[in-house]
């Protein structure tokens, strides 16, 4: 996916002088060489990690939208996923699948990313993001169903905190069709296979 790089000037501004203050607080020196530039920098990131505020998804998909009679399940599965956890502003990412059930239109492709990164790139818990992609789907596209799962790994629970390196957690959400326990375990399946 292409690299956001619109920043406005005077966030940048107000966002790095916050950061120049709590690097002193942390007691670090600012001024030092290697820290210099450090408060702008953030402030960009920040701004980059965050754009998903700008984005408007359901018009991510409806720009893309094709009237079709195919109504069998379209998966697109292993969609990167990068984001801030709200509650300490910690990365998580992983990989979300998503599926729907077209009725009578169907999307491009790359849309389905496009809205996981819309999402995404917000201030996020993993629960949240799961059902607003599902919404926003189910919403735009009325198809008879939607499935998403997603697994991701948060530095909030590594690094800080209990610790555990290893974890994962896995969220789903679901709607109409996919209610149905075959069609669920269809998408399972299909998530979990490899094309190798």
């Amino acid at each position: 996916m292409r690299k956001i790089e619109r920043y406005d000037p005077l966030k940048i501004e107000r966002i790095a002088s916050h950061y120049a203050e709590i690097l002193a607080d942390l007691g670090e020196d600012p001024t030092r060489d290697g820290l210099l530039k450090t408060p702008e920098r953030v402030a960009k990131s920040l701004q980059f990690l965050t754009h998903g505020y700008d984005l408007k998804p359901e018009e991510i998909l409806r720009s893309a939208m094709f009237k079709e009679e195919y109504s069998q399940m379209v998966v697109v599965k292993d969609i990167e996923v990068y984001s801030m956890c709200e509650h300490h502003l910690l990365p998580f990412f992983g990989k979300a699948h998503i599926a729907y059930i077209p009725n009578g239109h169907i999307v491009g492709l790359s849309k389905i990313p496009r809205v996981v990164e819309a999402y995404s790139r917000r201030l996020q818990v993993q629960e949240r993001l799961t059902n607003e992609i599902r919404d926003c789907i189910q919403k735009t596209l009325a198809p008879l169903g939607v499935a998403v799962v997603i697994e991701c790994k948060h530095l909030c629970m590594s690094m800080r905190g209990i610790q555990k390196q290893n974890s994962v957690t896995t969220t789903s959400a679901f709607t109409g069709a996919f209610a149905n326990e075959r069609t669920r375990s269809e998408f399972l399946t299909l998530i979990t296979a490899s094309l190798d």
